[in-house]
């Protein structure tokens, strides 16, 4: 499928793009749209200041690995809520995500953003479809990303296909923390996302959940700011497969092989409970 790309001059306005969301209910069609948005975008360094105190990133050269997410967040709101999209936006659920960080991110000032669908699947609960974001600089790519959504109710023809992220090598525990329980406002303030699951249990029980959840990708985030020594800055390959999400608030047990080329990680609840499981790798 060729891409149809649509340059925006500026990022657009999330609290527009939230009104939108919040109208926009219903499933209107099985079928993806072919285009997609780009657009230059700065980074912020106070913003990112917060992110990495959230996140709890060292404060160095580097962009932590999880930012550009933040980066593209506009966009991707801007692609999912367009008439085009055939989905309600609040209500998707967030399955897996994989990143790759292709060339050390140090010194990144201005970027060129690109966001777009593919890959419509059957799902047992309805249909999965990857939402690809990528990150250019003025030597070319630097950063690409997929993240698995999941639609519930969604009706396509065919079998489901699930992959299943499953630990190859021995594990020990790396760290543990506690995910307040206003750390969904706290994420929510420096990345954009306001989803109403996380901010509070009145909030979250709307959309069926007993009380806030937080992010999945502050529990990526998270956990890759502990593995910082373990992990490469480049040439990598990060996935995650969202399990049991983390009620708010909760302590969390992170568990990794040695540090390496490759390894695996588990973040855990009471009772090893499984919120997320992931894997690093180089990029062949």
């Amino acid at each position: 499928m060729t891409t149809d790309w649509h340059t925006l001059d500026r990022e657009p306005s999330v609290t527009d793009l939230y009104v939108r969301a919040a109208t926009r209910r219903k499933i209107t069609g099985t079928t993806l749209p072919d285009s997609g948005l780009r657009s230059g975008i700065d980074v912020d360094p106070k913003r990112l200041a917060a992110y990495r105190k959230v996140c709890g990133f060292a404060d160095n050269a580097l962009l932590p690995p999880t930012y550009p997410h933040v980066l593209a967040f506009a966009l991707q709101m801007q692609l999912l809520t367009a008439k085009e999209f055939p989905f309600p936006l609040l209500g998707l659920i967030h399955l897996s995500n994989r990143i790759r960080v292709l060339r050390p991110m140090g010194g990144v000032g201005r970027v060129r953003v690109s966001v777009q669908v593919q890959n419509l699947q059957p799902h047992a609960k309805g249909a999965t479809f990857d939402l690809v974001t990528t990150l250019d600089d003025q030597l070319g790519p630097l950063w690409e990303a997929e993240s698995r959504m999941l639609c519930r109710g969604v009706k396509l023809e065919g079998e489901p296909a699930e992959q299943v992220l499953a630990p190859m090598l021995p594990m020990t525990q790396v760290a543990q923390w506690k995910a307040p329980a206003d750390i969904g406002r706290q994420y929510a303030k420096v990345s954009g996302d306001y989803n109403p699951i996380h901010l509070s249990a009145v909030s979250a029980k709307l959309f069926g959940f007993p009380t806030a959840i937080a992010h999945g990708l502050w529990n990526k985030a998270r956990t890759l700011a502990a593995l910082a020594d373990h992990l490469p800055t480049a040439n990598v390959n990060i996935a995650v497969q969202f399990m049991k999400p983390v009620r708010l608030p909760s302590e969390v047990t992170l568990m990794a092989s040695a540090a390496g080329s490759s390894g695996d990680f588990q973040l855990q609840g009471a009772g090893d409970l499984e919120h997320m499981m992931g894997h690093w790798s180089p990029i062949t």
